[in-house]
Parts: structure tokens; sequence; C-alpha cells
């Protein structure tokens, strides 16, 4: 599932509907799977299910808020609902204490979903979802694949090569965007569809190369592929280095910093098949998909810009370029004007250094991104 990039702790709902706060917690888990979870049998109602989610989604938020005002008012309630659907998932995959307890969690889950499709939901993510689902038309096949890919999590914690990387973010990011289209009421046809799958694919690579240091230090877990490098000893030079916060040896962190120029360069391809997406939404729906185009792009430019040693670094966009990309967004909603092209490859990389190597790792379509990758929601 795409990582949630969570700026700095903020004060969020505790669950309990009609308000009460208290300091952030580390996941749902902390605070509401004793309300919430495997034991809960009466079914929460409509409005406090919406307020519950309406909760999770304004106290936490992503790069840019879940729901910011680019969403519109009739919407707001459906993307809290998807919102929070992800955000159980992902603590349940990933802040569950060990892999049994998160596969026993997210069998649970998934049959929290089997009793929405039955008609009998009763969790308040459920609930919310239930109108969602029936208002827009929604198929469930998108929500049970992120489930599918926070299940693989805990089986899969290392990949062979570039297309099973591929292959988990048609899981785990491209039903996001088949989500948001199909909420939005969009077209969703094959070329729309493809360029879809293509930018979440994007963002979800763009997490993966961003969040190298932080996914194995926090859950042991590789996602760069392994045909990408032929680095000897790779995951123990990278423990190394990660602990003493320099180099293992000589050549470790010059050989790790080509490797991540070359995902930075294959995701770059990726990025520009998905750049019709934001040209074939309709007026209402460009500017908040421009946003979240434009905000991972920015990230994987501060990958390069960083010099790309994200094996000891976590590189962010800062507050000013968040606040630059939201202005836009906001100018373009509220008066039409028209959107910025959309941020490229950085023209201005600290320390190049050739890659002796890259005939052996050329650029190439990425399999998994085209119009039949998924069904459609």
């Amino acid at each position: 599932m795409p990582r949630f990039t969570l700026s700095s702790p903020v004060p969020r709902p505790n669950g309990r509907v009609g308000g009460g706060t208290l300091p952030d917690p580390v996941s749902v888990l902390a605070s509401d799977i004793s309300r919430f979870g495997p034991e809960q049998r009466d079914a929460v109602g409509l409005d406090a299910a919406r307020a519950y989610c309406r909760g999770l989604a304004l106290g936490r938020y992503e790069n840019f808020s879940v729901l910011s005002p680019l969403v519109p008012e009739e919407f707001r309630d459906d993307f809290a609902a998807v919102y929070a659907f992800c955000r159980w998932s992902d603590d349940l995959g990933d802040e569950a204490g060990s892999t049994e307890r998160a596969t026993e969690l997210l069998r649970w889950w998934r049959g929290e979903l089997d009793r929405l499709a039955a008609g009998e939901a009763r969790h308040p993510v459920f609930v919310a979802l239930r109108e969602t689902v029936a208002s827009r038309g929604l198929s469930l096949a998108p929500f049970g694949d992120l489930v599918s890919a926070f299940e693989l999590d805990q089986v899969k914690t290392r990949y062979a090569t570039w297309d099973e990387v591929v292959d988990y973010c048609r899981l785990s990011a491209n039903p996001v965007g088949r989500i948001v289209l199909a909420v939005l009421g969009e077209r969703c046809d094959a070329a729309q569809l493809a360029a879809s799958d293509a930018v979440c694919t994007a963002l979800q690579l763009t997490n993966h190369w961003q969040d190298i240091r932080r996914d194995w230090v926090e859950r042991r877990r590789i996602y760069v592929p392994a045909d990408m490098h032929d680095i000897a000893d790779f995951e123990a030079r990278l423990d190394r280095t990660i602990a003493q916060g320099w180099s293992s040896d000589g050549t470790f962190f010059a050989d790790s910093r080509r490797l991540v120029r070359r995902l930075v360069a294959r995701t770059w391809d990726v990025w520009e098949r998905g750049e019709p997406l934001v040209a074939s939404v309709s007026p209402r729906a460009r500017p908040l998909l421009w946003l979240f185009a434009a905000g991972g792009r920015s990230v994987l430019r501060s990958i390069e810009r960083w010099n790309c040693e994200t094996v000891l670094e976590r590189p962010r966009l800062s507050k000013p370029r968040k606040a630059m990309l939201v202005a836009r967004a906001v100018a373009s909603a509220r008066f039409g004007w028209r959107l910025p092209e959309l941020p490229g490859p950085s023209m201005w990389i600290v320390d190049p250094e050739p890659d002796p190597d890259a005939d052996k790792y050329p650029r190439s379509a990425a399999r998994g991104v085209d119009a039949g990758a998924v069904a459609g929601p």
C-alpha cells in the first residue's frame, strides 16, 4: 500500500463521536482497536461513522491534506471513507507488532469487507464506505486488492526484479487512483485508467526510493529490486551504514547513489506515461489531481537534489514548496487559472557521478501500468 507520508504530529479525534482529543497515536490500533476491532458486535450509525472517518482524514494528513478545500463538498464524506479504509488497512498491516498478528487482523478486515458486500456493515469505516459504494457505483474489487497488498507485505519483503515491484504497485497503489476517479464521476475509459495507473505506480515507486532507510529500519523490507544492482552484500552493508550514519566502506555510498539514480530515472519514465491524466479529467477534478501528481514529482526531484542519498536520509517537500503547489492548485480551482506544467527531472544534481554500468540497467517500459493491468472499478 502507498505509505502514508505523514507530516508533523497534530491532534486528532480520539474516535469518540462528538469530541475529545489526544496526542497523535502511532496508529489506529493504539486507540480504536478496542472499540472497533474484531470484538465489535453492534453496528455504528451512518452519521457517527461519517464523523469518525472525517476525524481520521482531518487529523492525520499526507504530503497534502486528504480533505483539502480542493475536494468538492459533495465528495468529502466519500474521500474520508476511502481514506479511513486505507488508513486502517495500512495500520493493520504495519503496526500490529508481528506478521502473525497483522495477518490475523487483515483476515478479519477482509471479512468486514465481505460483510459490507453482504449488506451487514457494522464497523464505522465500512458503514460510511457502504454509502459511498452505493451512491458512487463503486466496485469492491479495488478495495480487496489493497488488502491483498498488505497481506503480501507479511510474506514478501524482498523483490528480485523491477517488474515484481511494479506488480506490487498494481495492488498497493493503482486501485486508489481508480477509486478516486470513480468517486469523482470521471469517465474511467481505458486511456484514463492507464494514465491513472501510471501516476499511482510512479507515486508508489517514488515513495519506495524516498523510504529506503525507513523501510529497512522499521519493517526490514527492501523494495529495491535486486536486478537493478550488483552491489555485493547489499543488506549487510546497508545495515552497517544506517547503524553508524556513514558509509560502511569506501564504495557503498557511491554505489548506492548510482543505484538510486537508476531507480529515479526509470520512475521518471513511469511519470511521463501518466502525464495525460490531468488533462483527461473534468475541470472540477483537475486541480486536485494536478496537486497530487505535482507533489509526487516534486518529491522525486527532491531525491535527485539530495544526491540520491536515501540510504541515510529521507528527502521531503519543504513547507514553502508545499504552500506554493497548494496555492497554484487553489488559484486554478477558484479563478480558473491555467495550471503550471508538472515538475520534471531536476537539471541540477549535486556531484553527478557517471554510472559505468548504465548499459546493464537500461531505462525501459514498466510492465503492469497499461490499461488492462487491473479491472476497472
